[in-house]
């Protein structure tokens, strides 16, 4: 969140603070405060950028705390598949051109991991 702009760090502040009053410290508060944040924000690196339409970013967030679908870790997989292959160019990721939709997200997920653990 550090290299991320001042609206989602404000974004996940403010929210995971009510998170703490309502469900207290720990896991659930932190995924609340995520979960806000993946609303407007779309992980690109290592840091998160606005989006261009609010909105649930993956099947998780779209179904809510009890449906079984995963996470995109911070990747607007609900974003269309140009948008996608523009992220993966911007993250430099081979093969892009021949990925379907699923795969680009997968592949912008590790580039995301990678980043973060280089930063």
């Amino acid at each position: 969140m550090k290299r991320s702009p001042k609206k989602a760090q404000d974004t996940f502040a403010k929210t995971y603070d009510s998170a703490v009053e309502q469900y207290g410290e720990g896991e659930r508060a932190h995924r609340t405060a995520f979960s806000a944040v993946k609303h407007s924000f779309e992980k690109v690196g290592d840091h998160w950028e606005p989006k261009a339409k609010k909105g649930p970013s993956d099947a998780k967030a779209a179904g809510g705390r009890g449906t079984k679908a995963g996470t995109a870790g911070g990747v607007d997989a609900n974003a269309s598949k140009e948008h996608l292959m523009q992220v993966a160019k911007r993250l430099d990721i081979p093969g892009r051109s021949r990925m379907t939709k699923p795969q680009l997200v997968e592949a912008i997920q590790k580039a995301n991991k990678r980043a973060d653990r280089k930063a």
